[in-house]
Formats: structure tokens, C-alpha cells, sequence
């Protein structure tokens, strides 16, 4: 699968020349890898696109240029890309109020753990969450987690021949599901999968 190196970054300079062209297209980019769950929970599937585009931003609004630091932010933002039989996703709980949000966000402890996907004739597959660091306490979840699904080489397979994605979140305080993934969406998905 396509992964970032060095040689694919941008120096600041560079970057400033194209960041506006670049961003219009990631965001159109982001339209087919994002999956809203429900009225607070959203989805951002993440690729080499997504991950390559993080990574410039935050070299530039940082301002980073020295060459350890450059390498850290490529350490941090690549384990995000899948690696050919996976899904790595960015799970955002929104809640716009602040007061309500703290108050949701301790019901939701483990929620992380209850999103899954399924493809059609399988059970389904529930996420590896924050395997980066923990991002949650007895208190409260994190607003913000990192998920990674791995699926087996039928399900890829299946998929790859025309099998029903759905995917959901199955928590006490907090259940959605989509029975049926958009075509866009579960096309610029099935770019992930390598299947070997």
C-alpha cells in the first residue's frame, strides 16, 4: 500500500504555494471517506492522502522545518495509512456545547470498542482502538480516538465482489447503524484493500 516518506513532503515553502489547491482537494477527497454515525459521531477513513495532508499542515502551521522534528510528525501521522488489509479511521464525537459535551462524553466511556463493521455473511468486525495511547479514564472518553478494523482476506474478497457493508456503533448510551455504506464511500474504501 502507498505509504509517506520524506521525499514526499513539501518544504514550507512549497507547501504555502499549493496549500490552497491542495486543501480544496483533499477536502473533496474526505467527502468519499467519511461516514457520519448518528447525529455525533463521524467517521474520517484514513489513506496516504488524508495522512499526507495532516502532516503538511502541521509543518506548516507549526512551522516545523528541522529535520528530526519533520521525521517525528512522519512517526506520529503514518500509522494512520491502512496497510492493505485494514481500515483506519478517526472517530470524532461532536457535541457543540461544551457543558453537554463533558456531560456525554463521561456516559460514553468504551465506546471506541463498540464500533464495528460487518460485511454482508460475516459477523462483525469491531475496532482496535488507540493503540497509540490510552485516550480515555475512568471519567470520561475522548472526544477524539483512532481506530483500526481488521478484516480477513474472504472479507476483502467479498467485498471486492460486490458483499453489503453496513457499519455501526453499539453502545449503552449511543447506537447507530448504517445498513448500507454509500457506493462513493464504500468504492473510495475498497482502494484500501489489497487483499494480500
Amino acid at each position: 500500500m502507498v505509504k509517506i516518506t520524506r521525499d514526499d513532503l513539501l518544504t514550507l515553502e512549497a507547501y504555502a504555494k499549493i496549500r490552497k489547491d491542495f486543501r480544496t482537494q483533499v477536502m473533496a477527497h474526505k467527502k468519499t471517506r467519511k461516514i457520519p454515525l448518528g447525529q455525533n459521531i463521524t467517521l474520517i477513513f484514513e489513506d496516504a492522502v488524508t495522512v499526507r495532508y495532516q502532516i503538511q499542515e502541521m509543518l506548516y502551521v507549526e512551522r516545523i522545518f528541522h529535520e528530526d522534528e519533520i521525521m517525528h510528525e512522519l512517526e506520529t501521522y503514518t500509522p494512520l495509512i491502512p496497510d492493505g488489509h485494514n481500515w483506519k479511521a478517526t472517530m470524532l464525537i461532536e457535541y457543540p456545547d461544551p457543558a453537554i459535551r463533558a456531560v456525554k462524553l463521561a456516559g460514553l466511556i468504551g465506546i471506541e470498542d463498540k464500533v464495528w463493521v460487518r460485511i454482508a455473511g460475516h459477523t462483525p468486525v469491531y475496532a482496535i482502538a488507540d493503540e497509540d495511547l490510552e485516550r480515555e479514564n475512568s471519567e470520561k472518553t475522548s472526544a477524539v480516538h483512532f481506530l483500526r478494523f481488521e478484516l480477513t482476506l474472504d472479507m476483502i474478497q467479498e467485498l471486492q465482489e460486490g458483499a453489503a457493508l453496513s457499519i455501526g456503533v453499539d453502545h449503552p448510551a449511543y447506537q447507530a447503524t448504517i445498513d448500507a455504506v454509500d457506493s462513493n464511500i464504500r468504492t473510495s474504501l475498497l482502494q484500501d484493500l489489497s487483499g494480500a
